[in-house]
C-alpha cells in the first residue's frame, strides 16, 4: 500500500513538474531572429544547428579558408546569421555557455558592419538574398549574383558587396564565436540534450 502511494505521489510530482517547465517556456516569445535555412544547407544526419556550427568554425578559423570563394563566405555569413538566433531561441542549447551565445550574436553585428548589411535587416531577409546570391555564384552567373545583392538588406552596390565577399578579412569575433561553439559542442557530445 505504502508503495503504490509512493509511486501515485512520484507520479504526480512529476507531472507537476512538467506543467510548470513546459508552461515556463510556452509563453515565451522569441526575442532573436533565427531564420528558417534551406534544406540540407548545412545538415549532417537531418542536425542543420551542427552543421552550421561545424561550418562557420572552419570557414572563418582563418582569413584563407574564404579568400576568393564569395558563396563560401556567404554560406559562412548564412550559417553565423542563423546560429546567432538558433543558440538563443532553441531549448537544445540551454547548456550552452551564455557567453557563447553572446558572442554569436556579436559575430553576427561585426560581420554584417564588414560587408555592408544594414543591421537592423531581418536575418530571414539577409540569409534568403545570400543563399540566391552564393547560388548563382556557383552556377557562375554574375548578374544573378549581382541582382540578389541589390536587396535593400545590403548598404553598397551589388559590385561592390561581391567584392567584400570576394576578399573577407578574418574577423575576430566570428572566429572566437564559432570555434567557441564547436568547442561546446564537441565537449557536450554533439549538443543533444
Amino acid at each position: 500500500m505504502i508503495g503504490l502511494r509512493l509511486s501515485t505521489l512520484r507520479t504526480r510530482f512529476l507531472s507537476l513538474l512538467c506543467c510548470l517547465v513546459l508552461s515556463a517556456c510556452a509563453g515565451r516569445p522569441q526575442t532573436y531572429d533565427t531564420p528558417y535555412l534551406a534544406a540540407n544547407l548545412f545538415e549532417i544526419n537531418g542536425d542543420a544547428d551542427t552543421g552550421a556550427i561545424n561550418y562557420s568554425a572552419w570557414a572563418f578559423a582563418s582569413d584563407s579558408r574564404l579568400a576568393g570563394d564569395p558563396a563560401a563566405a556567404m554560406r559562412a555569413e548564412i550559417a553565423v546569421e542563423y546560429l546567432a538566433g538558433a543558440l538563443r531561441d532553441s531549448g537544445r542549447w540551454f547548456a550552452m555557455a551564455q557567453s557563447t551565445k553572446t558572442k554569436m550574436v556579436q559575430a553576427r553585428q561585426d560581420i554584417r558592419a564588414i560587408v555592408g548589411i544594414r543591421p537592423d535587416a531581418p536575418s530571414q531577409a539577409v540569409v534568403d538574398a545570400l543563399l540566391v546570391a552564393s547560388n548563382q555564384i556557383l552556377l557562375n552567373n554574375r548578374p544573378g549574383a549581382l541582382l540578389a545583392l541589390s536587396a535593400p538588406v545590403f548598404t553598397a552596390t551589388p559590385e561592390q558587396t561581391l567584392a567584400i565577399y570576394s576578399n573577407l578579412p578574418f574577423i575576430p569575433a566570428a572566429n572566437a564565436a564559432t570555434s567557441a561553439a564547436l568547442a561546446q559542442t564537441l565537449s557536450a557530445g554533439g549538443g543533444r540534450n
